[in-house]
């Protein structure tokens, strides 16, 4: 038997060797950490269904923040616990919100990491739905005008970027719009352009106190069979004139993020979502596989199906093991 020329594994024979035809690369720098922010002082709370995860009051934000920098991680997410709750989410674009004080905070501690805010009213309003209520229907059209003001507010503490998420038709032009009008625009936009109503968010939304009270988000998340209709989104978040755009969740979605990326000449996220790392981790305490390469393994897969950085609750640990660098 005549053995071709060409054999595979002369190239996988050992570490220096794989490393040196590797295709995809992952570091810190891919990578943006999530923060939940609550008030009061002091606080430093384990998240039950986030292992390693914690809800911060905003004088701990510092600390967490210059050890992801030192790690090579760029940007952090904030998502803010408010002290009151009511129908219009107010809390969200209060210039004294939780959130407004947690990107001051960074930016006078940390001021070249890159500050990412939610732009969303799910955490602020008593309903738990991402706009304003009709009934029991959010109304589109009224919320654009909450999700500028907030994002505004946003910009207006510091914020380098602001991402939202609410999937609202049209919030990324108003957004946009509000922003310029302000003077702020040289504040990004980072949209979650497909946006999917997934199972997989349960431990966000205990973490941020953020589940609807009634009804879910069928009629405003993406459905989860469709990728055609994510590419409508995605052009459309981009004529209106997003920055970057994000998929949401990444390991269901990878087939979206490959086309998103192979479909428009834009940077593009994807999210390492709150029941994708809350799976791992699990299965890693029951002994069922070794947690620490199913994360790095599903991290690669993320970007070498296009995702530009993923944002991920396994930041920190993960930049440990890669070495800060």
């Amino acid at each position: 038997m005549r053995y071709p020329q060409y054999r595979p594994r002369r190239l996988r024979r050992n570490e220096p060797l794989r490393r040196l035809v590797q295709e995809t690369d992952l570091s810190p720098r891919h990578l943006v950490y999530p923060l939940f922010v609550v008030p009061g002082n002091g606080i430093r709370r384990e998240i039950p269904s986030l292992p390693g995860q914690f809800h911060l009051s905003v004088d701990k934000l510092p600390d967490v923040a210059r050890e992801a920098k030192s790690l090579g991680i760029l940007g952090v997410i904030l998502f803010g616990i408010p002290s009151r709750k009511d129908p219009l989410g107010s809390e969200a674009y209060d210039p004294d919100g939780i959130i407004q004080r947690a990107i001051k905070e960074l930016k006078n501690s940390v001021p070249d990491l890159v500050v990412i805010t939610d732009v969303c009213l799910c955490e602020y309003t008593d309903h738990g739905h991402c706009g304003v209520l009709k009934g029991e229907t959010v109304d589109n059209d009224a919320t654009l005008e909450l999700l500028a003001r907030t994002a505004v507010s946003q910009a207006r503490a510091g914020a380098d970027v602001v991402a939202p998420s609410d999937m609202m038709d049209g919030r990324v032009g108003a957004i946009r719009r509000a922003l310029d009008e302000e003077g702020f625009s040289d504040v990004s936009i980072l949209s979650y352009a497909a946006k999917y109503c997934s199972a997989f968010y349960g431990p966000f939304r205990e973490a941020a106190d953020s589940a609807p009270k009634f009804g879910d988000r069928k009629s405003y998340q993406m459905d989860p069979p469709n990728w055609r209709e994510a590419l409508r989104e995605v052009a459309m978040d981009i004529e209106e004139g997003a920055d970057i755009v994000m998929v949401k969740p990444a390991m269901p979605y990878l087939d979206v993020i490959a086309r998103v990326k192979e479909e428009f000449l834009y940077p593009v996220a994807a999210y390492q979502v709150s029941g994708e790392f809350a799976m791992v981790k699990a299965a890693d305490r029951l002994g069922w596989v070794d947690g620490n390469r199913a994360m790095m393994e599903c991290l690669v897969a993320i970007r070498r199906a296009g995702a530009d950085f993923v944002l991920t609750y396994a930041a920190l640990e993960v930049a440990r093991i890669l070495g800060g660098g």
